[in-house]
């Protein structure tokens, strides 16, 4: 690993909820090519982690999220890749707006999924997370 790669990077993954439902989107031309993942992306410079979920949610899909929160982080290494996140997982309802695809060239689609009967494959984060036994509807359901 090169100088860049030497320290792990801020991700945030974004969970939202609708209808004890999860918003996952088929990624295209990154890392985790064809695999199942939440809306979000990097940690910008001075951003707070709503913020970001906020900002990449819209970005990605033109919804608005409301209720944003800290659930988990996991500790995610694509070895193949050579790359290292941290990924702060933030749980959110959904508000307003159509789901759609915003950014073609990173996302084939959006679909709302049983959080029990996800689709594969899933972006290892997204792998981390139920392998930790994290269930989101905790967190609506209080």
């Amino acid at each position: 690993m090169g100088k860049k790669n030497s320290k792990p990077e801020i991700g945030v993954g974004v969970i939202v909820l609708q209808n004890n439902q999860v918003l996952l989107g088929k990624r295209k031309n990154a890392h985790g090519d064809g695999d199942w993942s939440f809306p979000g992306g990097h940690l910008e410079l001075f951003e707070s982690w709503e913020e970001c979920a906020r900002r990449e949610t819209f970005e990605e899909t033109g919804i608005l999220i409301k209720n944003v929160q800290f659930a988990t982080a996991t500790n995610d290494l694509f070895l193949d890749d050579k790359k290292h996140f941290v990924t702060l997982m933030m749980v959110c309802e959904y508000a307003s707006g159509s789901v759609k695809v915003m950014e073609p060239d990173k996302c084939e689609k959006w679909e709302w999924f049983d959080w029990f009967h996800l689709p594969g494959p899933l972006f290892l984060p997204i792998r981390n997370l139920k392998r930790s036994g994290f269930n989101p509807l905790t967190f609506v359901n209080r």
